[in-house]
């Protein structure tokens, strides 16, 4: 009597096409049959149906495992960063789920009764959505689509600083050169972030000055820029919980006089002037096609030697997140990536002079690595929260963004411009000296 084979058995020829000969990590499937690696094991995926196949199949590549994983039928046993490191340096550059894993995925699927009806995707994934991209409407169905998810698992997630951007890790004594430094506690550094900011826009020069920031989220640059400068903040965001909380905390803290949270739209912004605007983390959601609108639009608002600081994720000749990716259809529908060049240009042709540049990306990599601590820590509240799948999203996201940082893959980018009088003058100072 032949032997039936496992799971594991049809599982064998998909792997080594699809992750190479001799894969990191070890595979346990839902009949128990195990594949091992030859070396040392540095977790295990668990398969816990033939759903996951059927995701795979039916969407080959990163959307289809991301399926799979956010809907429970696979998981990771294991430290996440090591897990998808391993898995990532051991899958052949040629074979990550190309066209012979595509066919023995069909193979293997067929064999195990999984060519079926496509499975529903799991109900956090965004649709692809109709329309022109970028326009009103659509971008804030994206920005509901991430952002309005819940002010508790943010704060569960970002800790009490509610601070969605890259920290900057360095102390007091520290000017930052000697990299990321893993001393510094989360708070410290979102708190040291906003106060580079505010001193790249000369907020220290003189009391009063008015600051725009952009994308203001749940109000913490704005709260720092008025109580540690006296500034006078108005800060926009197209996230209505956003606006909500901001505007608690602002009054918990008594500086509802100083700052005026909107929930407006970049492009509804006309007729004011402003000493300096901040955009950290925003231009993400902008996307190339309305860089120019964007920088001329804020290019309007600002007084002569007025500033602006964009601080944003870039990728070496742009990126789209689009809507075959996990993160494009999970996390940042129509998010695009631009290369810091192109920002940089961008801001020049709008009328800026562009006067420092400076990269972060070591920063955001430990800024995530907290991020993903602070969500494993509290699961069972994150899941009480949001849900298992979203907080699934949330975890695999972040760790993935946290390796993209670390290996260079992504970067960040802090680009300072000024808008100089008609005579040519900046008001800048010399040197960085002046915000270090």
């Amino acid at each position: 009597m032949g032997h039936k084979p496992t799971v594991a058995d049809v599982f064998q020829p998909l792997l080594r096409a699809a992750l190479g000969s001799r894969p990191a990590v070890g595979f346990e499937f839902w009949d128990g049959s195990t594949i091992l690696p030859e070396g040392e094991c540095r977790g295990t995926m668990r398969v816990r149906s033939k759903d996951a196949l059927s995701y795979l199949v039916w969407a080959p590549g990163e959307l289809g495992l991301g399926r799979a994983f956010v809907s429970g039928t696979a998981d990771l046993d294991g430290d996440i960063f090591t897990m998808l490191r391993a898995l990532q340096s051991t899958a052949p550059r040629d074979a990550r789920l190309g066209l012979d894993a595509a066919w023995k995925a069909i193979g293997a699927a067929r064999q195990l009764g999984a060519l079926g009806r496509p499975p529903l995707p799991p109900p956090e994934e965004a649709r692809p959505r109709r329309g022109h991209l970028h326009t009103k409407r659509r971008d804030a169905a994206a920005i509901s689509h991430h952002y309005d998810v819940g002010n508790d698992f943010y704060r569960l997630v970002l800790g009490p600083s509610m601070t969605y951007s890259c920290a900057r890790f360095a102390a007091d004594n520290d000017d930052g050169r000697g990299g990321a430094n893993a001393t510094v506690s989360l708070e410290d550094a979102q708190r040291a972030k906003h106060d580079l900011i505010c001193r790249k826009l000369g907020l220290a020069e003189r009391a009063g000055m008015r600051l725009l920031d952009v994308g203001c989220g749940w109000g913490s640059m704005a709260m720092h820029a008025a109580s540690t400068y006296g500034a006078q903040v108005v800060g926009v965001t197209i996230s209505k919980a956003q606006a909500e909380l901001a505007r608690e905390r602002i009054a918990d803290a008594g500086l509802s006089t100083s700052i005026e949270i909107r929930l407006a739209d970049y492009r509804e912004l006309r007729g004011e002037k402003f000493d300096a605007i901040s955009s950290i983390g925003m231009f993400e959601h902008v996307g190339a096609t309305r860089a120019a609108e964007y920088f001329d639009t804020l290019r309007a608002l600002l007084r002569p030697e007025g500033r602006l600081l964009n601080h944003a994720i870039s990728s070496a000749g742009g990126s789209t997140m689009h809507g075959r990716s996990f993160i494009g259809r999970y996390v940042f529908p129509d998010g695009e990536l631009l290369d810091v060049g192109e920002v940089a240009l961008a801001m020049e042709r709008a009328g800026f002079e562009v006067r420092d540049v400076e990269a972060l990306r070591e920063h955001y990599a430990l800024t995530l690595r907290h991020w993903v601590a602070n969500l494993e820590g509290a699961w069972d509240r994150a899941v009480s929260l949001v849900g298992d799948g979203r907080a699934r999203v949330w975890r695999l996201y972040m760790a993935a963004s946290a390796l993209g940082f670390e290996d260079g893959g992504l970067g960040i980018h802090q680009v300072l411009g000024v808008v100089p009088d008609e005579q040519g003058h900046a008001g800048m100072p010399g040197t960085r000296r002046a915000w270090r």
